[in-house]
């Protein structure tokens, strides 16, 4: 992922412990001089604060805990004026196939994940609730701040949850990579929480970072106001949701989970183990060459999908947001595609 931002070392000046050196003119002029010395050091240690230190204390304290839990991370540089948002997809370029779907969602897209080539888009910059695809984002943050043998602890507001949840014991310590399990496949709104409170210190502090984030990968229409995505204040679109995919899959961690149709994971539970089932619909009907990615549901979103497929070295993704059926539509896109790139 992208490297922690560094900050500059400072450099050791010598002298007021060293032996003392007789000087020709006595000790009055030695006293000058240890004086005119420590005005340049203390210059010296107020210029370097100011270059190295004053803009990243606050963002340190803010991370003390996610690098108790790991390697602390960083978001990396802001996206400089006219750059492409990381991992974004080309949509500058004419679509490559044309699809017509029967009940087609508020908006999509099918492209290729390796390239970024976009084979089909309906309005991918519309600006829409996302649900639990939220998520991705959520275990982008995790596998960037907290290792996979750490443990976090399960608090009350993790448990406080409605919706699509794995029943988490309070009080209890639960593995980071138990939890975002949990989160990937079988899509738990109180592991999310868990994970967010544990890897930043509460709620309000990830999400600052989930924005943070989105900001810095230029995702321009993504805003977030909860890490597992049950308010319809977290609202993104197609195209930015496409090049969270793409990231979300060069890490192996997250790829490696968000291809399981089933997951046994350690757990502090009776039994000291969690099943879990995948909500991918794709994966559930075992749809040839499907390894990823996520779900998400409510009311206001609608059905939700980022679909990825590999076949016959090809890999394609596809993101439905506010479908009737997304199992349906993101088949059909991945039908036509597959059928057009065999013919060629």
């Amino acid at each position: 992922m992208i490297s922690p931002l560094q900050g500059g070392a400072r450099r050791r000046y010598g002298g007021l412990g060293s032996p003392a050196v007789k000087h020709p003119l006595g000790g009055r002029n030695r006293r000058a001089g240890r004086l005119r010395l420590l005005v340049v050091i203390a210059l010296l240690v107020i210029a370097a604060a100011l270059a190295f230190g004053t803009g990243e204390t606050s963002e340190r304290a803010q991370e003390s805990s996610s690098a108790a839990l790991g390697r602390p991370a960083s978001d990396g540089p802001a996206k400089r004026s006219g750059e492409s948002p990381a991992g974004a997809v080309a949509l500058d370029e004419p679509d490559s196939l044309r699809i017509d779907l029967a009940a087609p969602p508020r908006a999509g897209l099918l492209f290729d994940l390796d390239s970024g080539e976009v084979l089909w888009r309906r309005d991918p910059r519309a600006v829409l609730p996302i649900a639990s695809l939220t998520k991705v984002m959520t275990a982008l943050l995790v596998v960037d701040r907290a290792r996979p043998d750490k443990r976090v602890r399960i608090t009350r507001e993790a448990i406080d949850f409605s919706g699509s949840a794995v029943g988490l014991p309070k009080g209890k310590r639960a593995p980071v990579e138990s939890l975002l399990n949990a989160v990937l496949v079988q899509s738990g709104n109180d592991a999310a929480q868990a994970l967010a409170i544990g890897v930043a210190g509460s709620e309000r502090r990830f999400v600052k970072l989930m924005n943070k984030r989105a900001e810095r990968l230029g995702l321009d229409c993504t805003r977030f106001v909860s890490p597992d995505g049950l308010e319809p204040g977290n609202r993104s679109c197609a195209a930015d949701l496409a090049a969270l995919a793409r990231l979300a899959m060069e890490e192996p961690r997250i790829a490696r989970i968000a291809g399981r149709e089933q997951a046994v994971v350690p757990f502090p539970i009776d039994g000291g183990r969690l099943h879990l089932a995948t909500t991918n619909p794709l994966l559930s009907t075992d749809y040839a060459g499907t390894i990823g990615l996520k779900t998400g549901y409510t009311v206001r979103a609608g059905q939700c999908l980022i679909g990825v497929v590999r076949r016959k070295g090809r890999t394609l993704a596809a993101v439905v947001i506010d479908s009737s059926d997304s199992n349906r539509d993101a088949r059909a896109l991945f039908d036509r595609a597959f059928r057009a790139g065999s013919s060629d």
